[in-house]
């Protein structure tokens, strides 16, 4: 069985049901996870490492691309095969089969009930039927819950923090508005409630996700909010200054993900030059030639990129940006992947990951002439991760002789033999580490969740090798 692992502090209750869970996709399906395993604690049921052990399973599913349904419909087998009873959720639970009909209820008619994503009372509404529950809700008994924040299944030293549902976006290769809806921005005083509640129980590092973090308050046009008695806009940049706020008071990092590169991003850059925010922008460009972000629908499609980096450079130098591409997407020609080459090299992309293209069902661009070869998508990929680890190596070698400030997230015998964290540039799990040599100093104790600062002594691929002090 692989699954996320079982929240740590959780009393085990003889006579509580208990049940199994896997999540699968991305940290915005976590999130979703995260609501679910705090209201099944909230009403007393227990969770169960194992799918045998377990009175009933949840899925969590992912339905993006063709790989991460393959690996959904496995394990929803899986725990069909060594369990019985299973109730499925998530992105895939939301996608048609060829005959319209839904696509888990046809490869796996025997599954108890099949929600789309962000649907806790709808799962919890399942769950009641087959497993009724032990008692009644109530949140401030669940022993490893972080107050108004829940659980997490992150490390206590790091969580997620979604700020928004759905996308308003049409991307023609994307499926994700048909599935997760169009955006839906969270109240900003329920997320800076969220984001206090998970400072004060211990977190050093807030990842803010959603589909478009910079189109926060769109949907509600900007409209006035309420945090502890003062007036807030429900935008971006008002959400940022005040959890870069609070962060400060608890000595902890926000990180960005998920940033379309709108204008209006430029105002957040010299937050992070001030040092409120860490200066990370997770940026998804998914191409750089016109006519191929033309074809993809992509936002935004129409901004000078290169000249939006150059800006943000000047007004804050250490700022890492990373980003997704798309190689091989139809039409794609030998000269328009080219220029996208170059664009890579002349944005310097501190880290880039890339996917060979591949149809959704369901995806406007499956209708796009110029379908290319999986040879050519794969090739063309494997081009641009060349040059994409080039330009990255070359980066990380001028950090050899900075200090940094890293967060510990490995420390094996309190650190005596060296550990793994993370400095700025790396976000958890998509990113590289800074990977700690051992203490020179006896009296020195590196401790997971904490900082230290360490002297960058080499280059080892993606990661940087650092002396701790």
């Amino acid at each position: 069985m692989s699954s996320e692992q079982t929240p740590i502090g959780a009393t085990k209750a003889a006579s509580a049901p208990k049940i199994g869970f896997v999540s699968l996709g991305c940290p915005k399906a976590l999130t979703d996870s995260e609501l679910i395993l705090t209201q099944l604690r909230a009403e007393g049921y227990e969770t169960s490492k194992t799918f045998e052990g377990a009175d009933l399973v949840i899925v969590n599913t992912c339905g993006f691309i063709d790989d991460a349904v393959k690996e959904s419909l496995d394990t929803i087998g899986e725990a069909l095969a060594e369990n019985g009873k299973v109730i499925v959720t998530g992105c895939l639970g939301a996608r048609s089969g060829t005959d319209g009909e839904n696509l888990i209820r046809q490869v796996h008619p025997k599954v108890l009930a099949v929600t789309g994503p962000h649907a806790t009372q709808e799962v919890m509404d399942a769950v009641h039927i087959h497993v009724p529950k032990p008692h009644d809700p109530f949140i401030d008994l669940v022993p490893e819950a972080r107050g108004v924040a829940g659980i997490k299944l992150t490390p206590r030293h790091y969580a997620y923090l979604k700020i928004s549902e759905g996308c308003n976006h049409r991307c023609s290769f994307c499926i994700i508005p048909s599935m997760r809806g169009d955006l839906v921005s969270r109240p900003i005083g329920d997320v800076l409630a969220e984001a206090k509640a998970l400072f004060e129980f211990g977190v050093k590092e807030l990842l803010v996700i959603s589909q478009d973090t910079s189109a926060y308050g769109v949907d509600v046009k900007y409209r006035t909010g309420f945090w502890e008695g003062k007036p807030i806009k429900t935008r971006m940049y008002d959400l940022v200054e005040q959890l870069g706020a609070l962060a400060q008071e608890h000595g902890a990092w926000v990180r960005l993900h998920y940033v379309y590169p709108y204008p209006h991003v430029d105002e957040i850059i010299p937050l992070m030059a001030q040092g409120l925010i860490l200066p990370y922008l997770d940026v998804p460009f998914q191409h750089a030639h016109p006519d191929v972000l033309k074809r993809m629908k992509r936002p935004a499609n129409g901004e000078k990129n290169l000249d939006r980096l150059r800006r943000w450079r000047e007004i804050c130098p250490d700022i890492v940006v990373r980003s997704t591409f798309i190689a091989g997407f139809p039409g794609e020609t030998e000269e328009e992947f080219e220029y996208l080459l170059e664009f890579l090299k002349e944005a310097e992309i501190d880290r880039a990951g890339c996917f060979a293209y591949s149809p959704i069902e369901g995806a406007p661009a499956n209708l796009l002439e110029g379908a290319l070869p999986d040879a050519v998508r794969e090739e063309r990929r494997a081009r641009f991760m060349a040059v994409a680890e080039q330009v990255s190596i070359a980066k990380l070698q001028k950090r050899i002789g900075d200090t940094m400030q890293v967060l510990i997230d490995s420390a094996p015998a309190m650190g005596r033999k060296g550990g793994t964290g993370r400095c700025y540039a790396d976000a958890p799990e998509i990113d590289g580490t800074v990977r700690l040599l051992p203490p020179e100093k006896a009296s020195k104790i590196l401790k997971v969740g904490e900082f230290t600062k360490a002297r960058i002594v080499a280059v080892d691929g993606h990661d940087l090798i650092g002396q701790p002090f």
